[in-house]
């Protein structure tokens, strides 16, 4: 008997390791299958009290509990009013904190109709009438503040930091906010919900594209390779390299360790490409022609950012700025 007990046993474990080892196997626990649909918004539930929210145009993070919610970047201005609709069916508590992980439209867009859907918890914020607190980095304070900027007084940052990390408390969990420098741009942080044990990185990492570096707003090829390797350093796989810390991107799949690894790899390979022929004074045409992404993009390129668009992000991040002209007749 204990010897046919011994064999079922061992049988047991084979069979778990031959799944979890199989290729494309979806991080456990969680799967498609598990996901809600709220209109045109899916819900995932990643781990303890921690939800992705897939919009039609990015990626959110939910944290509920009995403190309140908390949402890591509120989706495009279109999308704010079923996001709300969806959190609402996760949580009837009010939505008190909001961060924004950088100032592109499609992640803050949302911000005024969310944060209006919110408690007024700062009482002594009256310059706007109040709603959730939003946290974001200066720069990105800076930029949605800026003379021109289209974004309403309502939807800006309620609360900036300029150090490396910013730490909160809400709902049972410590949440860091890490600011990540000059990667897709210069106010790009990482959220790390620490007990759930959950990343979003905003657009630092987008698995289902190239990276798009934003150069007029401080990004950079290898201050993005920065914050992938950061993820990285940050994220625990469990057993073979699946599962453990789960990352939400801020457009793309949920995905683990593993993920961002492979993603981390064909960056650095492209950009080693690109580096290469910067060195041997290729101009941006010859490093177009040389087809440098021809073997990634049919699995990143997309029609609206292909890899040409990467290719010539990631040569203007890496040559050198033409030397500024001798006035005629004089010394500079």
């Amino acid at each position: 008997m204990r010897r046919l007990l011994s064999i079922v046993a061992v049988g047991a474990i084979g069979a778990t390791v031959s799944l979890s080892g199989q290729s494309g196997m979806a991080t456990p626990p969680v799967t498609p299958e598990k996901a809600t649909v709220v209109g045109d918004i899916q819900i995932l539930p990643v781990r303890n009290n921690v939800y992705m929210l897939v919009g039609p145009a990015g990626n959110s993070v939910v944290q509920t509990g009995d403190e309140g919610v908390l949402v890591v970047d509120t989706m495009s201005a279109a999308a704010a009013e079923r996001l709300v609709t969806a959190i609402r069916t996760l949580s009837p508590a009010p939505i008190l904190q909001i961060v924004s992980t950088h100032a592109d439209a499609d992640h803050v867009g949302g911000n005024v109709i969310v944060r209006k859907a919110g408690a007024y918890v700062n009482s002594g914020n009256t310059r706007d009438g109040g709603g959730a607190s939003i946290l974001g980095y200066e720069n990105t304070l800076n930029r949605m503040s800026a003379e021109g900027s289209p974004y309403a007084k309502e939807a800006w940052p309620t609360e900036s930091f300029f150090v490396a990390q910013k730490d909160l408390f809400f709902n049972g969990d410590a949440v860091q906010v890490l600011h990540q420098p000059k990667a897709h741009s210069d106010g790009d942080v990482i959220v790390q919900f620490r007990r759930a044990d959950v990343l979003a990185t905003g657009d630092i990492f987008t698995p289902d594209r190239f990276p798009v570096i934003e150069l007029a707003q401080g990004g950079s090829i290898n201050g993005l390779l920065d914050g992938l390797n950061r993820i990285l350093a940050l994220a625990v796989p469990a057993f073979n390299e699946e599962g453990g810390t789960m990352v939400v991107p801020g457009h793309g799949r949920l995905s683990d360790e593993s993920d961002v690894s492979d993603y981390r790899d064909m960056v650095t390979i492209v950009r080693d490409r690109v580096l290469d022929m910067v060195k041997k004074k290729a101009t941006l045409d010859q490093v177009k022609a040389a087809k440098l992404t021809l073997d990634y993009d049919g699995v990143y390129g997309r029609p609206e950012y292909t890899g040409d668009m990467f290719i010539e992000a990631v040569y203007k991040s890496l040559a050198p700025a033409p030397a500024a002209a001798t006035p005629a007749g004089g010394r500079r």
